[in-house]
């Protein structure tokens, strides 16, 4: 399939530091980038077919992403190493330090993508992956296909079919296509992901994040996120919230002389009966009896 790319791109303060490296394939192009930005450059981007970027430094200190230009729902976060873009979806970036980077771009016809995910999925499963984003900050499945697809970009040494079968792998490993349900208790989330949960919590002030900021901060998809956080922790994304709300509460009402009141503001509870509630559900006591029995000791 003779394919040409169709994208919008602008750019501010970004600068190649070589030349670009790209190559032709069947339905797709590939296209290696290394360059340097200083701080407050910008671009934007979007593309009528899906692309995929990898990034081979880890750059989430330096630059932001966000789908949405401006206004009270910019969703402004941390750059993963690797992105999937469905089509059509527009992005923001901005640098917030000078820094130098590499990272592969690879842009697919959509009619490619589906004929390669149809025989294995089916058609509705085929239409419904590529249309949701994905952002991953842990590439180690994956990196090793983009060097490998790199290298073919830059001196190819083997038959074209060769690259064209990395394109497939690299998109597949990154593109959420849930397993069979029979096979999914086998997945969870690693203790690094864990953490950065309990950071993200903790950060907020143990306010409740939805579950798309939950999956985000972890790099997975939602519906994806939902299952693998019940097989690791035994709970809901609600639930799992709830405890660690209650326990700021036990931790605010042992640290200080603050209202049960108080503190259910505080941490987001629609009031005190809710915080009560909610407190008695997990602890199996009242916030008020907890904390005489506490403070007594």
């Amino acid at each position: 399939m003779s394919y040409i790319p169709s994208m919008t791109a602008y750019t501010q303060g970004i600068t190649p530091t070589a030349p670009v490296k790209w190559r032709c394939l069947d339905g797709a192009v590939g296209v290696f980038w290394e360059a340097s930005c200083k701080v407050g450059a910008k671009g934007y981007y979007v593309s009528t077919d899906p692309r995929v970027m990898i990034f081979f430094n880890d750059i989430s200190a330096q630059f932001n992403m966000s789908n949405q230009s401006e206004g009270p729902g910019l969703d402004l976060r941390a750059m993963c190493r690797a992105i999937y873009v469905p089509a059509g979806v527009p992005m923001w970036t901005s640098a917030c330090a000078d820094h130098r980077f590499s990272h592969l771009d690879v842009h697919i016809h959509r009619d490619r993508l589906l004929k390669f995910l149809t025989p294995s999925l089916g058609t509705s499963a085929a239409r419904a992956a590529l249309v949701r984003p994905v952002e991953m900050h842990d590439i180690g499945s994956i990196e090793p296909l983009a060097n490998l697809l790199v290298h073919e970009v830059d001196k190819p040494s083997r038959h074209l079919v060769y690259a064209e079968s990395l394109v497939g792998s690299l998109v597949t490993g990154l593109l959420d296509i849930p397993i069979d349900d029979d096979e999914g208790w086998k997945y969870k989330l690693s203790q690094a992901q864990l953490n950065k949960l309990v950071s993200r919590a903790a950060m907020d002030g143990g306010l409740r994040l939805t579950v798309a900021e939950m999956a985000a901060t972890v790099g997975l998809s939602e519906s994806w996120f939902n299952k693998v956080f019940k097989n690791t922790t035994g709970q809901t994304p609600l639930q799992w919230q709830l405890g660690r709300r209650v326990e700021l509460a036990q931790q605010i009402m042992l640290e200080s002389d603050m209202t049960v009141t108080d503190v259910a503001a505080k941490l987001g509870f629609t009031d005190q009966a809710h915080l009560t509630k909610t407190f008695k559900q997990v602890v199996g006591d009242t916030p008020a009896s907890w904390r005489r029995m506490h403070k007594a000791r």
